[in-house]
């Protein structure tokens, strides 16, 4: 079942510029696998030790997967998947 998955443009480098990649799978885990075959670069970037890493945010249809599932949550043909690293920043004072 293809998903699409929306990549923000500071993970882009990581595939050469694509905003979307239409995979393949039935799970969260599944379709991130599809996408690091594809960008190796980007598995460090969003996992860690197997989970999500701490500072990153995966939404299915706005629906933050830690709420449902996490990397097993199950996908439905044409889901739209997010992935959302943390932005932090700003002035001191």
């Amino acid at each position: 079942m293809p998903v699409t998955v929306k990549i923000p443009t500071q993970l882009r480098a990581a595939t050469d510029g694509e905003a979307e990649i239409e995979v393949e799978g039935a799970s969260v885990g599944e379709v991130l696998d599809a996408v690091f075959a594809a960008h190796g670069t980007l598995r460090e970037r969003i996992t860690q030790d197997g989970d999500l890493r701490r500072f990153v945010n995966v939404y299915v249809n706005d629906e933050d997967v830690r709420f449902i599932g996490g990397l097993e949550a199950e996908l439905s043909d044409g889901d739209q998947v997010v992935v959302l690293p943390a932005v932090a920043g700003g002035s001191g004072g």
